[in-house]
């Protein structure tokens, strides 16, 4: 299993201080460093500034990736120029994380002058022609969503970059096994991994595909605080809540999609259900985190003091390729907390509890 390590914004640090955690992660034995997007920085020139700081320590560096790009905010051309950009320059250490983002929620391609299209069909589209031009292919593809013809990528050698597919679902995750490199999962608990291990190798049986070369990846949030661990619960809760609730109170059918739907396929659907009521009363995000159940925290990430950290990680890295340590600071600005997880969670230390 592939120990990483995934950064995002949500730590407030610099450039500069991001580079010393890519050059603190080298040391510490992490394989892999690893960053979301959104519609801030690009990650794709983060990832490759993150392999950049990883080369100072040893030759070549280790492989970074991205889990995972929005499709809505690229075409797939743009992926491919962009992914296979940072292949060539980190001589082939970069995996190309691609997902719906939020197009699955109303009005979400409503906002870009689209009209509402099948998520599915998107990212069969994008996953279907992304992998083609990155392989060197002349593309001529006409899908439900995307159409390109007659194209190729002016990479040469062909940049080859793994491609891997954000799934929680069963019809994405099985997608994952019939397309795509491998399957980047989130918020996930070990009975979760293995279901969606089941449904990528029912995709992957589809296509004729041997299911052990699609690569199992997550992200496992970890927030620690050995001088409070309340502290680090709120910090833990408010990771959590985006996803788990949802920018807002979902209807019957929004709670069947996307993020909502896989924490209550995971058990959680009443205590869901008692925040939604809070919001509905006009409860603030603090109050909806100090109110945040903690067996919702514990089935999918870790807080509290360092001591714990590996044991808790290896246990929920259970049937993963790639085990990603996603650092969550309590103390977000100083790089003291993130340097923290780092070290309470280093490769090392999770392998003595595996």
């Amino acid at each position: 299993m592939d120990i990483g390590l995934g950064l995002d914004p949500t730590l407030k640090l610099s450039l500069s201080e991001q580079d010393k955690l890519c050059e603190t992660a080298v040391q510490l034995g992490y394989q892999s460093i690893w960053t979301p997007e959104g519609t801030g920085q690009d990650s794709y020139q983060i990832c490759l500034k993150r392999w950049q700081a990883t080369a100072n320590i040893i030759p070549d560096g280790i492989p970074t990736g991205i889990a995972v790009s929005p499709v809505i905010w690229r075409s797939p051309m743009a992926f491919a120029m962009a992914g296979g950009t940072v292949s060539q320059i980190s001589n082939g250490k970069f995996i190309m994380g691609l997902g719906s983002g939020g197009a699955y929620r109303p009005g979400a391609m409503d906002s870009l002058g689209r009209s509402k299209i099948s998520v599915l069909s998107l990212m069969r589209d994008y996953v279907t022609i992304v992998k083609k031009l990155v392989n060197g292919e002349t593309v001529s593809y006409q899908g439900k969503t995307e159409t390109l013809l007659e194209e190729k990528l002016a990479i040469f050698p062909p940049p080859k970059t793994p491609i891997y597919l954000g799934a929680l679902g069963p019809k994405m995750l099985s997608l994952a096994g019939e397309l795509a490199d491998g399957a980047a999962l989130n918020w996930c608990n070990p009975e979760q991994v293995e279901w969606s291990r089941s449904q990528v190798k029912l995709g992957a049986e589809k296509s004729n595909r041997d299911p052990s070369e699609i690569k199992i990846s997550e992200y496992i949030r970890i927030c620690v605080d050995d001088e409070d661990e309340e502290r680090a619960r709120i910090a833990l809760a408010k990771a959590t809540i985006g996803y788990a609730l949802g920018p807002s109170i979902p209807s019957d059918k929004e709670r069947k999609l996307g993020y909502r739907a896989h924490f209550e396929r995971m058990g959680f659907a009443k205590e869901l259900a008692e925040l939604d009521q809070m919001r509905a009363n006009g409860a603030s995000q603090n109050e909806i985190a100090e109110a945040f159940p903690t067996n919702i925290l514990n089935t999918v990430g870790y807080f509290g003091s360092s001591d714990g950290a590996a044991k808790a990680f290896a246990n929920l890295s259970q049937g993963l390729d790639n085990a990603i340590v996603r650092v969550v600071s309590s103390r977000p600005g100083k790089i003291d907390g993130a340097l923290d997880v780092m070290k309470a969670c280093s490769p090392e230390k999770i392998r003595q509890n595996l």
